[in-house]
């Protein structure tokens, strides 16, 4: 789905990537606990709706604004949405990464790529430290350094 208007960066409230990354930290505590890679591949499609499509396109935002946004008030400020869903592509090559181990039987791959995802998701859901927003930032400044000088 494209984004509504064009070349203007979609804003969102910050606490519903938080929100998410509270449901993605406990999907992939239980991918960890059962060795699903049935269960990280269904977290792969969720990734998979917010980076392409959109945060309000992933289930996870879907279900903050229905569920949890309605008894909050208003959020302070509103912020790009582009670093967001550049974590959650970050999160769904992690994820495609570990439901292929897990699947394929190299269940350390599984582990391991479950486990980084884990350390991501947990960190933006208990301090609001998004390492995938982080990535994008320091991407963008990289690519302006390069392209002026």
């Amino acid at each position: 789905m494209p984004d509504p208007t064009p070349g203007v960066p979609v804003r969102v409230d910050p606490r519903g990537p938080r929100f998410a990354a509270v449901l993605t930290t406990l999907v992939l505590l239980l991918v960890l606990l059962t060795g699903s890679g049935v269960l990280l591949a269904a977290q792969a499609v969720v990734f998979a709706l917010g980076a392409v499509a959109g945060l309000r396109w992933s289930p996870y935002g879907w279900l903050y604004r229905r569920l949890v946004r309605p008894r909050l008030g208003p959020p302070r400020e509103l912020e790009d949405e582009r670093p967001p869903r550049f974590a959650q592509a970050v999160g769904l090559g992690f994820a495609v990464v570990g439901a292929a181990g897990y699947l394929s039987g190299v269940t350390w791959l599984g582990i391991a790529a479950s486990a980084a995802a884990l350390a991501a998701a947990f960190l933006n859901a208990a301090f609001g430290y998004c390492l995938g927003c982080e990535l994008y930032l320091l991407a963008v400044r990289s690519r302006a350094r390069l392209s002026n000088g």
